[in-house]
């Protein structure tokens, strides 16, 4: 089997149109990064605003920044920003919470609107191997509302369940370990079709493939911040409802259940009574966390700067061209070597990672790929249900180049060919894995 040269991945990182994007980020010398699917990179940026925020926002500003410096509006702020990467309209996104925070306040406001709708749906439908804290939200509020969780083990028993006592279909729309991506219109359509609600999950793709929730007439949504918006460790998460489902919670005056006084509609009049905010601000809660805003802000604006070059549509043809390269490189270097892709060959179906499984001594591996300066990520399979280990390789165009997947491949070829993954200290676990 053929493979790439390197000079030809050089070649294309020096026709990249993207390529000056690459100078927006801090990048460690001899570190070739591919776990941005699990936390991004440091803006360039990041550093000096968010000292600008502590030396003159907060150190010389104090309280009177809360309006002076716009503290009070950046959910609202940041969160324009998000939907214009996820096809919402201004003012239907908010920034602020976690991701498990937000997952619990949209998915209990869809289980209420569907309920009183039509009081027999009462079964919420996930995927067994979507990421564990959406399935520990989804039980928990089940078991708060009498209602029923039930996992499918694959996504073509989803049909199975789309019947009159489906509630809400709630689903990551990139798969966390597999990178596989479900088709959000079709996927949506389907559960309408079966008279439920669609809450998706964004956590693996809101900033790295093409996202239009209004256009696929999704009901609900969250994301996260510190992934593909490079937002920082811990970075606040964001929350969308579509416009008619906002409309009609204002028209019926509906509650999220986590009524905090950033979401009434009077917060500063101390009122005891709780009368919620109109339109998606009914989703904050508690005060912004300033600092944390205003990294996310600087994480968000790295892809806005994309726009003028095409924006989400030419991050994903890199996307695809970068993992598109990663997969065959793999398949024609590595071949025999016990590792293989198990993300989609098909491009529609792929999101913004590769995942490789193994059988036997996947951390390790990665570790050993860590020490050669290659950084991407490990999840545990599960023996009993015969699922592999899996090694996760994640592809930010905006400072990923061609010439870093080939030599991520010959890192990883070294070390399954050498054996180097079996030095005892490559298997010591840390807490992190």
């Amino acid at each position: 089997m053929t493979t790439t040269p390197r000079d030809d991945c050089l070649a294309r990182d020096a026709q990249d149109p993207l390529a000056a994007l690459r100078a927006q980020f801090v990048l460690p010398d001899g570190v070739i990064y591919l776990d941005g699917n699990s936390l991004g990179v440091l803006p360039a940026a990041t550093p000096a605003r968010v000292a600008q925020v502590m030396a003159d926002e907060w150190g010389t500003g104090l309280i009177r920044s809360w309006n002076s410096a716009g503290w009070i509006d950046l959910p609202a702020r940041v969160g324009d920003k998000i939907a214009r990467l996820i096809g919402a309209a201004p003012g239907e996104v908010v920034a602020g919470d976690s991701t498990s925070v937000n997952l619990y306040k949209a998915l209990a406001a869809a289980l209420d609107l569907a309920r009183d709708d039509a009081p027999q749906r009462r079964v919420i439908v996930s995927e067994r191997d979507n990421f564990p804290t959406d399935l520990y939200i989804a039980e928990s509020l089940a078991r708060e509302r009498g209602a029923e969780l039930v996992l499918v083990d694959r996504p073509e028993d989803l049909a199975r369940h789309l019947d009159d006592r489906l509630a809400v279909l709630l689903l990551t729309h990139v798969n966390y370990r597999s990178g596989r991506m479900h088709d959000m219109a079709a996927v949506t359509r389907a559960a309408h079709d079966a008279g439920a609600l669609m809450l998706w999950d964004l956590a693996h793709s809101a900033g790295a493939v093409p996202v239009d929730l209004n256009r696929a007439g999704a009901d609900f949504a969250v994301g996260c911040g510190y992934k593909y918006l490079n937002g920082g460790p811990g970075a606040p998460a964001f929350v969308w409802a579509a416009r008619r489902h906002l409309d009609r919670m204002d028209a019926e005056q509906r509650w999220q259940p986590l009524a905090g006084w950033m979401g009434h509609a009077a917060p500063f009049a101390f009122t005891p009574g709780y009368h919620p905010a109109l339109g998606i601000r009914r989703f904050t809660c508690g005060t912004p966390p300033v600092l944390a805003m205003a990294a996310l802000e600087c994480g968000v604006d790295t892809l806005l700067a994309a726009e003028p070059l095409g924006g989400m549509d030419a991050l994903r043809a890199k996307s695809l061209a970068l993992t598109g390269l990663f997969i065959a490189l793999v398949q024609a270097r590595c071949a025999g070597l016990g590792v293989e892709p198990v993300t989609p060959d098909e491009p529609a179906a792929r999101g913004s990672q590769v995942s490789l499984a193994r059988a036997d001594g996947g951390y390790a591996v990665m570790q050993a790929l860590i020490e050669r300066g290659v950084i991407g990520d490990f999840r545990a399979g599960d023996p009993a249900q015969g699922s592999p280990d899996l090694l996760r390789f994640g592809f930010t165009p905006l400072y990923t180049r061609f010439v870093d997947v080939w030599d991520a491949v010959e890192h990883l070829r070294e070390v399954l060919a050498s054996g180097q993954w079996r030095e005892p200290r490559f298997h010591a676990k840390a807490a992190v894995t």
